[in-house]
Order: structure tokens, then sequence, then C-alpha cells
């Protein structure tokens, strides 16, 4: 089977799964189906198309990966300030071997607190408030749906899973349904400013232009997100006004103010990522202490990793990626959706260029990128919750339903690069 073609197992499979686990597929007649498919996937295969295939699009990465790689280069010049050689300056001794002295911790963690700080200060400017606007607009008109949704929408993909929930927060009470379920949804399926640049200079090294394909699969994941979502929980997915006022609670009085704000809240956000993957990647070598217990299978050692990949090696392959390589790529996408797919991008970005193709690393890099897996679940369950009390029994009921979609629509990104980009 030819690989685009190959691609087309995810791209009607994924949907197909999706309405058959609808919760009144009698409210999508088969016109109404129809429009919000072809909205969905047709919104994914233009933004893949024009990013992947115009001439120009290679430019725009090239802009793109410049920002990320002077946003670093700003992020060394103030950590070595303060943590000298540890963070990469000049060392007071000889150092035998120098590929062994990154310190994530130091070297690229830090990245969160400026963009953090960057993007409060864009809020103060105005500057955030207008492109989130441009970008509702669109989805506005292309799903027909109520303005806070598409404001999440749009905000989703420079925000976190709880950030942009907080511009709308006054609307969320009366939300429909399947507005409130998409709103979820979305915040499964795409990643926050904080960390996409942050991806990007993780796979940097293996994957040529990392910063315009982690933005672009931010930005596929979106209408992915909104199709599936209106598909399993169509009551409610279109009510709503019209339009909605952007408002951050706490807005900073001045630029200085936005900084300090920012700069807080992204050291809570780096504290937080540090002691994640202590926890999960010790439980990892845990759990695989534990299988070495059970001995080789087939003159191999049994760990999480190839249990993973072996559960998710079909998804794979229905994805594009070779049978070959499936196995491998399965692993990693377990591994995003068990633990985070901050530990996969990390496990891709070191896994040997022989084990994988660049274009499965490229189709890894669409299907990776979004918060779906079982940590994110509880904070944005804690999150809503906390907005809004009055609808928690519908947040905890759909909550698992929402991680589930965010993973498919990262995926189904995945297959629309396979069968365009990719092919």
């Amino acid at each position: 089977m030819a690989l685009g073609l190959q691609s087309l197992i995810g791209i009607v499979g994924i949907p197909l799964l999706a309405w058959l686990a609808s919760t009144n597929r009698a409210a999508l007649p088969p016109r109404r189906l129809g429009l919000v498919v072809a909205a969905g996937l047709g919104a994914q295969m233009l933004i893949a198309l024009v990013l992947l295939k115009l001439p120009q699009a290679a430019g725009a990465f090239d802009v793109v990966t410049r920002i990320v790689r002077a946003l670093q280069r700003s992020t060394e010049a103030g950590v070595q300030m303060v943590f000298g050689h540890l963070a990469g300056g000049p060392p007071p001794y000889s150092v035998d071997q120098p590929q062994n002295t990154f310190v994530l911790a130091l070297n690229a963690l830090p990245l969160i607190l400026i963009l953090s700080a960057l993007t409060r200060v864009l809020y103060h400017w105005g500057v955030l408030q207008r492109v989130v606007g441009g970008f509702a607009a669109v989805f506005q008109r292309t799903f027909g749906i109520g303005g806070p949704l598409a404001t999440v929408a749009a905000a989703k993909i420079f925000l976190g899973m709880v950030e942009a929930p907080l511009l709308v927060r006054p609307y969320l009470a009366t939300m429909g349904r399947g507005a409130l379920f998409a709103a979820m949804t979305l915040g499964m399926a795409t990643i926050a400013g904080t960390v996409m640049a942050l991806y990007a200079l993780i796979l940097d090294r293996v994957l040529p232009q990392a910063a315009g394909h982690v933005l672009a699969a931010s930005l596929m994941n979106a209408p992915a997100a909104l199709m599936l979502a209106c598909l399993v929980v169509p009551d409610g997915f279109s009510e709503g006004p019209r339009s909605a006022e952007i408002r951050l609670e706490h807005a900073p009085r001045s630029t200085m103010d936005a900084i300090a704000q920012g700069t807080v809240d992204g050291l809570k956000l780096l504290a937080a990522v540090i002691a994640m993957l202590v926890v999960m990647v010790a439980l990892v070598s845990l759990v695989n202490e534990l299988m070495s217990l059970l001995g080789e299978i087939g003159g191999r050692p049994v760990t999480l990793q190839r249990l993973l990949g072996y559960l998710c090696a079909p998804i794979a392959f229905a994805i594009g990626i070779p049978w070959s390589e499936a196995l491998t790529a399965g692993s990693l996408i377990g591994q995003k959706i068990v633990l985070n797919e901050f530990l996969a991008f990390l496990d891709l970005a070191r896994m040997p260029t022989g084990l994988l193709s660049e274009r499965s690393r490229l189709i890894l890099t669409y299907g990776l990128c979004g918060f779906a897996n079982l940590g994110s679940l509880g904070i944005m369950v804690g999150g809503l919750t906390a907005m809004v009390p009055e609808r928690r029994a519908d947040i905890i009921e759909l909550a698992p339903r929402a991680m589930v979609l965010g993973a498919l629509a990262t995926l189904l990104s995945g297959a629309v690069v396979a069968f365009i980009g990719a092919g």
C-alpha cells in the first residue's frame, strides 16, 4: 500500500470512530454531518497544503525557527549570568566530554519563563487580543459556533488548557454542553505557546524547521478538535452569543507589572514541569525494573515502552507510518498518552536516525503535539471545576472523552500531513 494512501485509514477512520461514539447521532443529519467533516478536514488540509507545499512557507518556517533560536539565545544569556558554567557558560576547568554538559533544567526549560512573561506583555499591549480575535472570527465562520467557543479555539493555539478558558470565564456557566465539551477537547488537542518553542528547540536537531512544524501542528489540531467534538457531543455545540469579550482576571497595570506576573506564572509552570519530569522518568524506570523480573521475550527485555509500542503500532500504521517503523512510533504515541508529550518528544529527539525515517519523524511531530494525557486530565478537571463549580458534573463526565478526542485530533493531523506533506 502506498504510504500516502495508507494514511487514509486514519483520515477516514478517526472521524468515523467519533461519529460512532456520538451521544446523539440524530442531531447530525447527513447534510450537517457532511458540513462538519468537510469544515474540519478541509481546514486541516488547507493549512497543511499552505504550510508544507507552498515555497513561500519555507521562508515563514525559517522566520519562526530564527525567532525560537533568538529566544533561546536570550534565555541563555540570562541563565548563564545567574548559573554560570552550569548553564553553558565558560567552565573554570577543562571539559573532556562537552556533549555531556547539557542540563535540561538549565539549558532548555528556562525558556518557559521568557515565553510566559512575553505572553503577559502581549496581552497588556493588546496584541494577543487582536490575534486571538482574528483567529476566532475564522473559526466562527468555518464552524458556525458561538463567540465564546471560537475565542477559546483561537486562544488555545497560544495559551494553556486552563488559561484559554479563563479569557471567557463569564460565559462558561451558560455555555452549551457541546460547546463546553469542544472547549475541553481543544484544551487536550493543542499545546500552549509557553512550551511550543521548547518542543521546537528539543526537536531542532532531528527535524528541519521544527519550530514551524510545531506551530503548524497546533494550528491544525484546533479545527480537528472542533470537528471531532461536534461529532461526539453535537447538542449545544453551536450555542452562545456571536461575540465574546476577552478578559483576563488580575490584568497587569503596566508593562513591568506584566513582566512580573508572567515571570511568577512561568516560575510555577517551570517548577511543575521539572517535578513532573523527575517523577515520570522515575516511575517509568521503576515499572521497567519490575517488568525485568519477567525475563526476556524474543531475546529482549520487557519494558513499558515496548508494551506501548505493541499496543499502539496499529495506530501508527493507520496514520501513515510504515509497518517496519510502527512499533517504534507506537511506543512514542503510547508514551504521549499514558505519560505526556514532553517525554515522547525527548525520546523522539534522542532516537538514533536509523530507527525512524525523516518522514516518520515529521508525522510524529504532528501526531504527538497536544496535551492529551492522563496528567493533563487532572489539571483540566481541577482548573475548570474551580472556574465554574456549577458545571462540575458536566466537566467530570465529559473530561475522559475530551482526552481521547484530543489524542485522536493530533493523530488526525499526523495522518493529514502523511497524506499531503510527507507522502
